[in-house]
């Protein structure tokens, strides 16, 4: 027989994963080496103590129990091979390779037995599954009930994470086999023993996360939270981060501490141990520790005998021990000054506090984000009502955080604290071409602050705007639409005579075609000259006195320079930010002398105002409004004189006359018979209304 044997593509299981290498059985041992890895392993042949064969998912295997107790697990070989290992085993190491076969029925009641680091649950006299008890990180009781916890396999895609046993109860007096069987577990578990006493105990405080009171005791080397249901151990490797933040009611104190791995309750995994403190609780707190040895051990950051906030014992402790800092919020102040903001998250409500690197939100679920790992950041409408906006917060992961129903008064404050710390804005709204979600608080993206001063000049303006482009749109629409307006004035004149003349029983067919074709002349008349007044009038006049300051514009110009003598290189909006502060906060006596101001620019605009308005015909662009003004009434007592009886042969001559030289004058195209025709029934008409008074003055 050989003196050793050599296997390739074997699979030792550990800690529940397969790791593929070499297996070699030599006269002094067992040695496997892994192929990822290069790590050995040796067995030594006197340390060997059982040997099982059995059948397995990759073929065969073997199990290799030491006398110390150590379990090894061998997979991979082929069913021809057993004759050959059997025989090494028995000429070498003097064990006999036994051939045990796994219970595969599937039941799922049996027997617990507890060998070495094994708990193997048999089926009659076979074994159904095998857990090595170093793998367990936790292990609780409840009523007829044990539950087994175990460390998360980064190596393996699928792991088992818990497997709770159900333990009838007996008859006997020998004891609570529960407790015997968490017993068993722990004295080979890998689990945190709770050895010595604890260095200091804080009774009942309030846990947001896992909810309840538990009594914490503070160990050299862990923390255990004891509650009436549920235990946890957490060592302090685990701590990542701890944070203090005060509560909006200024009453309550939250601690926080960052855990990574999570702790576990059932499938619920706490990443995050809240406890909420009132800021009126005292404590006087004693270390289980002699002086000297809390000299020794903290060096002056603990001392044996302490007193003050509870709050502040517990921060106090655990930055101690854990040897991490806590953080607390910076700078920011919200609308109420609180340092935190009101909102929602999924269906809680809560507060979402701005540090100094990132961003955290208590309680439920606790959210942290950092900056390093923010993508970018949007401010959108909230979908309830206009009063409330939303914040989204997107990583570079590509996990999407939105935290809902803010304050629209929060605004300013945040946006200012998002463009201090340079995060990137992203305005989702415009890519998707839909309306921008924040529109209404686009003026305070300049100013980064609602000031309600600011926001009054800036409605004035618009107001004065509109009143502006009102005018000149009046103008506007009279030339491009002449003939619409005309048309009516023309009409109203038209009645007059009709009314008149059917009133004295004259109805000439021919004077009212002569009455229409002239009604008609005008407005080819006046087609041509809006035209000429709108390109005149397009610009504004610079003699018109301008629109008087407001109190605060006033203000602002006269303490400008020394706004920015007090801020040197403050840029625009800044410096509008802080105008509108410091007005805001001006008493009313101060207001009162720019409001007076005030009030007399707006007298004098009055007055100049009224002065221009009575010497506007003397300027230019004025006279052709009043050539238009004249020319209206021109038609007036031409009409009403030719219904009277006075003076019949002036007016109406002249009047035709000059209006068809203006026609043809201004129109090219007409000929000189249209000129003679028109003519001819101008002078037809002039004769025709003298005949028709007489008749109607007899």
């Amino acid at each position: 027989m050989a003196d050793t044997l050599e296997f390739n593509d074997i699979y030792q299981e550990v800690k529940g994963s397969m790791n593929d290498g070499r297996l070699r059985l030599s006269k002094t041992g067992v040695m496997y080496k892994n192929s990822k890895t290069g790590k050995v392993e040796n067995i030594a042949a006197a340390d060997l103590s059982e040997g099982m064969w059995r059948r397995v998912a990759l073929g065969h295997g073997i199990k290799l129990v030491t006398r110390a107790g150590h379990v090894y697990k061998y997979d991979g070989f082929r069913e021809a091979e057993y004759d050959k290992i059997s025989d090494f085993f028995k000429t070498h190491f003097h064990v006999d390779l036994v051939e045990k076969d796994l219970c595969v029925k599937g039941w799922n009641w049996g027997n617990v037995r507890f060998g070495g680091q094994l708990l193997s649950f048999d089926i009659g006299e076979q074994p159904a599954f095998e857990l090595p008890l170093s793998n367990v990180s936790q292990c609780t009781t409840g009523k007829n009930e044990v539950t087994l916890e175990f460390h998360q396999n980064d190596d393996s895609d699928v792991s088992l994470m818990e497997i709770r046993f159900y333990v009838p109860p007996t008859q006997e007096d020998g004891g609570d086999p529960v407790e015997a069987f968490a017993k068993n577990v722990l004295s080979k578990a890998d689990v945190i023993q709770a050895t010595g006493d604890a260095v200091c105990i804080f009774r009942e405080l309030q846990c947001l996360t896992p909810r309840g009171r538990y009594d914490i005791r503070i160990y050299p080397s862990f923390l255990h939270l004891h509650g009436k249901t549920f235990d946890y151990k957490i060592p302090y490797t685990t701590v990542l981060r701890l944070f203090l933040l005060p509560h909006k009611d200024q009453r309550q104190m939250f601690f926080v501490i960052s855990l990574d791995p999570p702790i576990k309750q059932g499938q619920t995994r706490y990443h995050f141990l809240i406890l909420l403190f009132s800021k009126d609780e005292d404590i006087t707190l004693t270390l289980n520790m002699s002086e000297e040895e809390v000299e020794k051990r903290f060096e002056g950051k603990l001392k044996k005998n302490m007193s003050g906030c509870l709050y502040e014992m517990v921060s106090r402790v655990m930055k101690a021990l854990v040897n991490r800092k806590i953080t607390v919020p910076g700078n920011f102040q919200g609308h109420s000054g609180a340092q935190c903001i009101t909102c929602s998250y999924k269906a809680s409500s809560g507060l979402l506090y701005p540090l100094e690197r990132g961003f955290i939100y208590v309680h439920k679920p606790p959210v942290h984000v950092r900056f390093d790992e923010v993508n970018s950041v949007n401010f959108a409408r909230g979908t309830t009502t206009t009063r409330s906006f939303d914040f989204e917060i997107e990583t570079k992961q590509g996990s999407q955080y939105t935290f809902s129903n803010i304050e629209r008064e929060e605004y300013g404050k945040l946006f200012d604290f998002v463009n201090s710390k340079k995060l990137n804005l992203k305005n989702r709204g415009l890519k998707e071409g839909v309306k921008q979600p924040y529109d209404d608080y686009a003026d305070s993206d300049d100013d980064q602050q609602h000031d309600a001063y600011l926001e009054r000049m800036k409605e004035e303006g618009k107001i004065r705007e509109n009143a502006d482009s009102d005018d000149s749109g009046d103008e506007t629409d009279e030339s491009f639409n002449p003939g619409e307006e005309e048309d009516e004035v023309a009409e109203e004149f038209d009645s007059n005579p009709s009314v008149s003349s059917s009133s004295a029983g004259s109805d000439d067919d021919e004077g009212e075609k002569e009455k229409k074709k002239k009604a008609k002349k005008p407005k080819i008349v006046k087609e041509k000259k809006p035209r000429k007044k709108a390109e005149g009038k397009k610009a504004k006049d610079p003699a018109a006195p301008k629109r008087p300051m407001s109190a605060y514009m006033l203000w602002l110009n006269a303490s400008r320079e020394k706004i920015k003598g007090e801020n040197p290189g403050i840029s625009i909006t800044d410096l509008s930010k802080k105008a509108g502060e410091i007005w805001k906060g001006m008493g009313k006596d101060k207001k009162e002398e720019w409001d007076r101001k005030a009030e007399e620019a707006k007298r004098d605009y009055e007055k100049a105002m009224k002065e221009y308005n009575e010497n506007a015909p003397s300027d230019a662009p004025k006279k052709d409004k009043k050539s238009k003004t004249e020319k209206k009434p021109a038609a007036k007592p031409e009409k009403r004189k030719s219904t009277k009886a006075t003076s019949p042969a002036k007016t109406p001559v002249k009047t035709p006359t000059v209006k068809s030289k203006e026609f043809v004058s201004s129109d090219e195209s007409s000929s000189d018979e249209s000129t003679r025709k028109k003519a001819s029934e101008d002078e037809e008409m002039a004769s025709t209304p003298p005949s028709s008074n007489e008749s109607g003055s007899d």
